[in-house]
This record gives C-alpha cells, sequence and structure tokens, in this order.
C-alpha cells in the first residue's frame, strides 16, 4: 500500500492567529449572556413573548458559541497514537449539534406564539424597545467580531449565523416595541416570534444538512467521481482508477483513496513520480489534499469506480 500525503500545499490555512479565533468567541459569548440576562429579566417583567423567545433564542446561542469555542480549542490538539486525526472532527460536530439545537428550539417558539395568537397580552412596550436596542448593540458587535472567520470555517459560521439572527430578531423585537408602544398592536408580539422561529429553521437545516454530509463521509456535493475517474485516467501510465472513496474531514481536509491500475509492472519509483503527478492532478483541479493509492497490476479484483464492500 504506497501512502502519501499532498500536505504542503495548504497547510498554512489559518494558523497566523490561532488563538484569536478563539478569543473573539469567548468575547461574544459574554456578550450574549449579559443580552440573555437583561432579556428574561425585561420579557418576564413586561410580559413579552417575543423578548422571552429572543432570549431563549440568545441562550441556545450562548450555549452554541461554548460548544464551538470548546470545539475551536478542541481542533488545534495534536493528533496522538489512539486519535491519528486529532480533534480536527470537533468543529463539525459542533456545527451540527449547534443546527439541531436551532431548529428544536424554533419548534417551541411557534408552538408558543400560537397560544398567544389565541390569547394576546398587554406588554409594557418602554422596556421591550430599549432591550431590543441592547441585542442589537451587543450582537452587532459581535457578528462583526465573527465576520471575517464565518467565511472559512463551518463552526464559526454557525456561531455567526446564531448571532447574525439575534440581530435580526433584535430589530424585529424594536419595531414590535415600536408598534406596541403607538398603535397597541399586541398581537404583533407573536407574530415576531413565529417569524424570528421560522428563520432559526431555515438557516439551522441548511447547516445541518451540510456538516452531516460531513460527518456520514458522503462526498463533497462539487466533487464528481466520473470526473475525477476520468481525469486521472489521462495520467500515462494508468490504466484504471477504481474502489475509490471520497470524503470531508474537515472543512480544510479532503481525502481520497482509490486502487490504481498500471498497463505495466513499474517500479517503485517509477509508480512515485506517477503518483506525484497525480497528486498534483487532483488538488489543483478538484481540491483534494490527501491522496492514499493501492497499486496493481492484472490483479483480478472489481473495477468498478465503487465497490460496495
Amino acid at each position: 500500500m504506497a501512502h502519501n500525503h499532498a500536505h504542503s500545499h495548504n497547510d498554512s490555512h489559518g494558523h497566523s492567529h490561532p488563538d484569536l479565533k478563539g478569543r473573539k468567541l469567548l468575547l461574544s459569548i459574554l456578550l450574549n449572556i449579559a443580552i440573555t440576562v437583561a432579556q428574561v429579566i425585561g420579557g418576564l417583567i413586561s410580559g413579552s413573548l417575543s423578548l422571552l423567545s429572543d432570549a431563549l433564542h440568545n441562550f441556545s446561542d450562548v450555549l452554541s458559541l461554548i460548544v464551538s469555542y470548546i470545539a475551536d480549542r478542541y481542533s488545534k490538539k495534536d493528533a496522538s497514537v489512539t486519535k491519528t486525526f486529532g480533534y480536527k472532527r470537533a468543529e463539525i460536530i459542533a456545527a451540527f449539534v449547534n443546527s439541531a439545537t436551532l431548529i428544536v428550539v424554533a419548534i417551541y417558539l411557534i408552538y408558543e406564539a400560537i397560544l398567544r395568537f389565541m390569547d394576546p397580552h398587554t406588554i409594557e412596550s418602554g422596556l421591550v424597545i430599549w432591550l431590543a436596542i441592547l441585542g442589537i448593540v451587543f450582537n452587532g458587535f459581535s457578528v462583526l467580531l465573527l465576520f471575517k472567520d464565518s467565511k472559512s470555517n463551518m463552526n464559526m459560521r454557525s456561531a455567526y449565523l446564531h448571532l447574525l439572527t439575534d440581530m435580526a430578531a433584535s430589530v424585529a423585537v424594536l419595531i414590535g416595541g415600536l408598534l406596541m408602544k403607538y398603535f397597541e398592536w399586541f398581537w404583533v408580539d407573536s407574530l415576531l416570534t413565529l417569524l424570528i422561529a421560522l428563520y432559526l429553521i431555515v438557516m439551522g437545516y441548511g447547516l445541518l444538512k451540510s456538516s452531516f454530509k460531513v460527518l456520514m463521509l458522503f462526498t463533497p456535493d462539487d466533487l464528481n467521481l466520473e470526473v475525477i475517474h476520468d481525469a486521472v485516467c489521462t495520467i500515462p501510465g494508468i490504466k484504471n482508477i477504481h474502489h475509490i472513496h471520497i470524503w470531508q474531514l474537515n472543512e480544510q481536509e479532503t481525502h481520497l483513496e482509490a486502487h490504481v491500475d498500471f498497463y505495466e509492472d513499474v517500479t517503485l519509483s517509477e509508480f512515485d513520480a506517477v503518483l506525484t503527478k497525480m497528486e498534483e492532478l487532483l488538488y489543483h483541479d478538484f481540491g483534494i489534499n490527501h491522496v492514499t493509492i493501492q497499486p496493481e497490476h492484472q490483479k483480478d479484483d472489481p473495477k468498478d469506480i465503487i465497490v460496495q464492500d
């Protein structure tokens, strides 16, 4: 089994400020705890369900940010004899757990909002308005903190999305507070709760799906096995590539393992030369950065692209 890792290309990603990400998350956690406590107290005093639902939403975010923070710390731990991949998947698991909790919280909010629609309550709107403004300022600051990291990392994106939905929810609660203050439209409170919840479900579902695919070792959506097969077969000396597995370890690492059939009974050094070409092709054309190949010559085994074990 010849085993080679095209590591050199992109091991530099994201290691320039290893702890900056963690510090930003920690600051966001503290800000969110402050908002949550203020909103719970305010929601109970004012009788506003949308404020309480926003507080619940914020509390789910505090939990998810803590999960993200722990995952971020763990994902940096070195591999060991018993954990050969280290904790590189910690962040994907965090994204999965976070998105699942978002959906659960949202379903509960919908249930509460429907009950409240049947029986609207009078709400102390002044308090709602001030707490909504507090939420917008704190969440807005957290969103700006995480914006850059959210582009390249699923875990940070889940944390960022949580905070962005918080900010949107606070804006909605502010508008609701103003409508209740000036028009006494108390039903707006339930409507906002419903909208916040539906938005959570939409956001959570996309992230749940993408993290689930990584955890299940599915082939990444942007890679086509047939196209990869045909590209590899253009390399001189290669007769066939079969028994292919492609999966993502995390967002930075895509692995391919396969059997490669050679026309000739090549020497090891000749195989290494072909393997180098293959790694370059797979990395530059498909972004695959870990390649493990089993070389074969006239071996009697199934030659299908996918072989069911």
